[in-house]
């Protein structure tokens, strides 16, 4: 670059009007990752405790706490459904960046988009088990529930209720025998499906639910357990998981990062303060349940809050087996992106 020198200035002072005019070229070259990465963070969840990490993450700011460590910018958005399914179709569209639900939803988008989104878990929520509660006085077992029962689950098929379900009818009533009960099924939030359950009024008498509804609903002398899916599974298993698509993934980095920085805050305040964990979700979702009870749920050993996906793989392969996904991963790590590889999942 060629300069020169005008009349009348002294030699120092052309010598800095160079000085500053380089180093604006140099600025004007350098990368600046926080304008870059300044973004909104569309994130969706569904109801109940076991999505307490990310109400943690919202109410407490963490995903932007994070970012700013990160030199990024981070605004977000928070939108709450009752299902996996519409989720994964505002993902497909764009429409969500971030969303999260069970392992179910999670494996059936991972096969319908191999080829092209490729929809992969960034990490897992908790381990949780889940219970199939009844009314019935007359069902004991899932080999006892019959057309006059009805039973409330967040999505036919696909939720991770349904998925067990058919785990458990193949279990009880043999090989081939897995859709057995899919027909007394009905779609319906949590909220509702313990309100429908317990109200007498309603067909759905049964709710295979998830915490806090299904200690709730223990409570009242009508309701017993049917079944728990760490039975089913012959173990704890991953319940939750937040996904994303590789696109989104791939293109930003930073907010990745921040957001397994902040699942990791979220958890350690879990772990440290479960009473303030407990005010917080009380408060989010306007629950009427007292804040010793939700503590009492948050701290029970078989609630477990970890990022590390297990038994994935049991999910994956009876799924690929009973045709509802398309395609079979080799191991877990076929589902979930690298970030969390070093984790000891199953």
């Amino acid at each position: 670059m060629a300069f020169r020198k005008r009349p009348g200035l002294g030699r120092g002072l052309a010598l800095a009007l160079v000085a500053a005019a380089l180093g604006l070229v140099a600025l004007a070259l350098m990368p600046h990752p926080a304008s870059a990465e300044s973004k909104t963070v569309r994130i969706a969840k569904q109801f109940g405790i076991s999505y307490l990490p990310l109400t943690i993450i919202e109410k407490k700011g963490l995903l932007e706490a994070e970012g700013k460590k990160l030199g990024v910018d981070l605004k977000t958005e928070w939108l709450q459904f009752t299902g996996g399914a519409p989720m994964n179709e505002a993902l497909i569209s764009g429409t969500l960046d971030i969303v999260s639900g069970g392992v179910g939803p999670m494996l059936v988008i991972w096969g319908k988009t191999r080829t092209n989104l490729g929809v992969k878990g960034v990490a897992a929520l908790n381990s949780m088990p889940l219970y199939l509660n009844t009314t019935d006085a007359d069902v004991k077992s899932v080999k006892d529930f019959s057309a006059k029962d009805k039973i409330g689950l967040p999505t036919v098929k696909v939720s991770i209720q349904a998925v067990i379900l058919q785990m458990a009818a193949e279990k009880a009533l043999g090989q081939g025998k897995a859709n057995t009960l899919d027909p007394l099924t009905v779609s319906m939030g949590h909220p509702d499906a313990e309100a429908a359950m317990m109200n007498g009024k309603s067909e759905v008498d049964a709710h295979f639910g998830a915490a806090p509804f299904q200690y709730d609903e223990l409570k009242d002398a009508r309701v017993h357990k049917v079944l728990d899916s760490y039975e089913v599974l012959g173990g704890p298993h991953v319940f939750n998981v937040v996904w994303t698509t590789t696109r989104y993934h791939d293109q930003n980095p930073l907010v990745i990062k921040a957001l397994l920085a902040a699942l990791g805050d979220a958890e350690e305040l879990i772990s440290s303060n479960p009473a303030d964990a407990a005010a917080i979700w009380i408060a989010d979702e306007h629950s009427k349940m007292a804040r010793d009870e939700v503590e009492r749920i948050i701290k029970l050993p078989e609630n477990e809050w970890t990022i590390t996906p297990k038994n994935v793989m049991a999910f994956a392969d009876f799924m690929a087996r009973t045709g509802l996904l398309a395609g079979k991963p080799a191991s877990w790590k076929d589902v979930f992106f690298s970030d969390i590889h070093d984790r000891p999942g199953s």
